[in-house]
């Protein structure tokens, strides 16, 4: 599952490592460090349009809302969509072959329960470094005739690294798969299942973060900090 993860990266830094065109539809607010990104808030997202040579950069309602959808909340149960049954659900099994996306991000969070307590851990990759998230979009037009456009997150089977606190973990691309995964005119079912292979747990890294993650309110820096865990409590002897 992947229910919270950070961005910190410009819009421009975006652009460049993607070599992508920015939306000048997105705004300053778009462009802040975020450090808390919850379902159904907007997040940035890279795609390639069919007939486009170019990639480009826009924001989209992270939760997918299918275009064939009657209510808006079906995207509350989209946030995520298991790598392996794609095809088998009617909200995304004809996306997987026009409507893939990259979704930016720097790290991602998990929570591991220990007694009554769940503590919330990042997960990076490289040392903090930039990485996307494979994603499926899709256009839906509400009752006013509004446009709105919602993405997922795919997800697979947990590397040992992130096995540790949850059994699922998001789907990494790995740069050198970018346009594989882009490219409008893939139909290649074969190449897509090699991207959803769990991403290589040596090249990533955990650390625990303050429980001020869990509420979505909070999104600053302090979320994303690592703290040092108490050690548990010996059980004094009579």
């Amino acid at each position: 599952m992947c229910g919270r993860f950070r961005l910190t990266r410009s819009q421009k830094f975006l652009a460049q490592q993607f070599d992508a065109e920015l939306n000048s539809a997105l705004n300053e607010l778009e462009d802040l460090p975020r450090y808390n990104i919850a379902p159904t808030q907007p997040v940035v997202t890279i795609r390639q349009d069919k007939g486009k040579s170019k990639r480009r950069i826009t924001t989209m309602r992270w939760g997918l809302i299918p275009a064939w959808a009657k209510d808006e909340r079906i995207g509350n149960r989209n946030i995520n969509a298991r790598a392996e049954t794609i095809r088998e659900v009617p909200s995304f099994r004809e996306l997987v072959d026009s409507r893939r996306c990259l979704i930016p991000a720097d790290g991602f969070y998990e929570w591991k329960k220990s007694g009554k307590v769940r503590q919330p851990f990042c997960f990076e990759v490289k040392d903090g470094g930039l990485f996307a998230f494979a994603g499926l979009w899709d256009s839906w037009k509400n009752p006013k005739g509004e446009t709105i456009e919602s993405c997922t997150i795919l997800t697979t089977t947990a590397n040992d690294l992130v096995a540790e606190t949850h059994n699922r973990m998001p789907v990494i691309v790995p740069p050198e798969k970018y346009a594989l995964w882009l490219s409008p005119d893939l139909d290649d079912a074969a190449a897509i299942q090699e991207i959803f292979k769990p991403y290589d747990p040596g090249a990533m890294k955990r650390y625990p973060v303050d429980q001020r993650v869990n509420n979505v309110a909070n999104d600053d820096a302090a979320s994303a900090a690592p703290v040092a865990l108490e050690p548990p409590k010996q059980k004094e002897l009579f």
